[in-house]
């Protein structure tokens, strides 16, 4: 029997446990706090500022990318154009080498060719053709990595300038 009792008392208790909660469900809920919606509201504000600041920045970086690959992709052109034209200098040399070579034996042996004078003086004119090639390519290339240095520079100045006025 006292176990009845015990289970009795203990079924009573969750009773009232229960009826308490159903008691505080039926209690009206009171509204948001002002102050909690206003910083939520804040908050929100502050997190779609943020956001659009990253989608700027991400843009502006793959802009800023897109060219240095674009400078990068023309740096590789013209370092190829003066490599071109360094293998030129490098053939009109050598073909310049073995004329002056070839005359040298000629006159060695007292016989003057035409045919070999002829071919020294197309082969040091290539060779000055080749060497003024090169001097172009390396010259364009050295203004490319110049070029931007120099517009940093102008606009630092400007700058500068609207400062001092």
């Amino acid at each position: 029997m006292s176990d009845i009792d015990e289970l009795q008392r203990r079924i009573t208790a969750a009773m009232d446990r229960v009826a308490a909660g159903l008691e505080s469900l039926d209690k009206p809920v009171a509204g948001p706090d002002p102050e909690l919606v206003q910083a939520l509201e804040d908050e929100r504000t502050a997190n779609a500022q943020l956001t659009e600041r990253v989608r700027n920045l991400k843009s502006r970086a793959e802009t800023e990318t897109a060219g240095l690959r674009t400078q990068v992709e023309e740096t590789q052109a013209r370092m190829a154009q003066l490599d071109i034209e360094l293998q030129r200098v490098r053939r009109a040399n050598a073909q310049l080498t073995d004329a002056c070579a070839a005359l040298q034996a000629a006159n060695a042996e007292g016989v003057g060719d035409a045919h070999l004078i002829n071919k020294a003086m197309l082969a040091e004119l290539e060779g000055l053709r080749a060497a003024r090639a090169a001097d172009v390519a390396e010259s364009s290339a050295i203004l490319a990595a110049l070029g931007p240095l120099l517009d940093g520079a102008d606009d630092t100045a400007g700058t500068d300038q609207e400062e001092d006025a």
